[in-house]
């Protein structure tokens, strides 16, 4: 009897915890920016192309859609920098922005052409197939992703860089 309870009250909880975590990603909607961006000076320009982004037929997967782009980011400083976090955060619902990923400085590295994260002054780096992929036609649904990368200079002040891409749900 007590195992029966303990579960379900168990499973009630991480789930709860869970949300909770999803929910601190932007916790004071009086402001647009998530709460790990603000009060961060900008130091890095990132960018989205084509936006805004709309699904096209995934040719390599009949029935299912892809929205192709590419995300940019270039060092503003002046001196070079070493990344510390990259992801993103997904609008999609009246809930506002939520967690979707981050990447490690190494996952960082491998995806934009990076050699260990180190962004030189005026370089661009670019995430040449950061796509998003749908199972098929009932799928597809709109939303804006913030992504964003903090980086740090020697002498560990840290800087950010962030840039906004729509994905509509319309094929066009």
């Amino acid at each position: 009897m007590v195992m029966k309870n303990f579960l379900p009250g168990l499973a009630l909880l991480l789930l709860s915890s869970a949300a909770g975590r999803a929910q601190t990603a932007w916790t004071d909607h009086s402001r647009v920016l998530p709460d790990k961006l603000r009060q961060v000076p900008v130091g890095l320009t990132l960018w989205h192309t084509p936006n805004p982004n709309y699904p096209e037929p995934d040719p390599a997967t009949p029935g299912q859609y892809v929205w192709k782009h590419r995300t940019m980011v270039r060092n503003e400083v002046g001196e070079p920098l070493q990344v510390v976090e990259c992801g993103s955060l997904i609008w999609y619902s009246a809930a506002g922005w939520q967690a979707n990923l981050t990447e490690t400085p190494a996952g960082f590295a491998e995806l934009f052409n990076c050699p260990q994260g180190q962004l030189k002054p005026g370089a661009t780096y670019t995430f040449v197939k950061n796509y998003r992929y749908a199972g098929s036609a009932k799928s597809l649904y709109g939303g804006d992703a913030l992504w964003y990368i903090l980086a740090k200079d020697a002498s560990g002040k840290l800087y950010k860089g962030f840039g906004l891409i729509e994905t509509e749900a319309t094929v066009r």
